[in-house]
């Protein structure tokens, strides 16, 4: 865990969905592999999917059938792979463990807390009352602005929303697009090792902070607050 030496309070947390609020990658991989056995095709191992579960459609067909977009028949594929993942969405997702009491613990402590994702909203609109998300004070899809992240619009969207300026925000994501995101709309970052991570080494994303579990950002945000009324008292 990576701990700046000074940091305000802040007033929400923003969160990436996919491999940080909920476990979706059962449901997402389920989704290619029915398109593989449609082909005559074994399975992928879950083992190679569930990495890629961040990256949406992008990665889980790139990881099922070595296809990026542009390839001659990934569009095929993408679009039969949503529908599919829309029929059978909330078959196996939930949200992590600690994560409920995570946005207790948030609500308790005054803050507000909200979701921006790179789903589009036709998932993430029946999606998140089904695993217990619909009390979130935002929600911004991956269509919700003209950008997805990297591009900080989302973010800044997010902070509009729950009329908080950005730089009284946090934004927890398992994508080192997340941090780049969070950087960008002048956030303080978290990389959650708990979610998906992809490929690239989440200790080399800059983020402020590299934690575990949702256990571990409770405790450092009540550790952020407590520190933060000494210096206000000692001001």
């Amino acid at each position: 865990m990576t701990l700046p030496t000074v940091l305000p309070a802040p007033r929400a947390i923003l969160f990436d969905l996919d491999g940080t609020l909920a476990d979706t990658a059962p449901d997402l991989a389920a989704a290619v592999n029915w398109l593989r056995t449609e082909r005559g095709l074994p399975p992928t191992p879950y083992s190679v999917l569930r990495p890629t579960a961040s990256a949406g459609a992008r990665g889980m067909i790139g990881a099922a059938f070595g296809l990026a977009p542009g390839d001659d028949g990934y569009e095929e594929l993408r679009l039969q792979w949503f529908d599919r993942y829309q029929e059978t969405m909330a078959v196996h997702s939930s949200l992590f463990g600690g994560v409920t009491e995570l946005l207790l613990g948030i609500e308790q402590a005054g803050m507000a807390w909200g979701i921006v994702t790179n789903k589009p909203a036709r998932f993430t609109d029946p999606l998140i009352p089904q695993i217990g998300l619909s009390h979130a004070g935002c929600v911004v899809s991956g269509d919700t602005t003209g950008f997805s992240k990297p591009h900080p619009a989302p973010l800044l969207e997010g902070a509009r929303r729950l009329g908080i300026d950005p730089t009284h925000c946090w934004y927890v994501g398992d994508d080192k697009r997340d941090v780049e995101a969070g950087v960008a709309a002048g956030m303080v970052t978290v990389a959650c090792n708990w979610g998906y991570c992809g490929a690239i080494e989440p200790s080399t994303w800059g983020a402020d902070y590299l934690l575990d579990t949702p256990t571990d950002l409770l405790q450092t945000l009540r550790s952020v607050v407590e520190a933060a009324r000494e210096a206000e008292r000692a001001a």
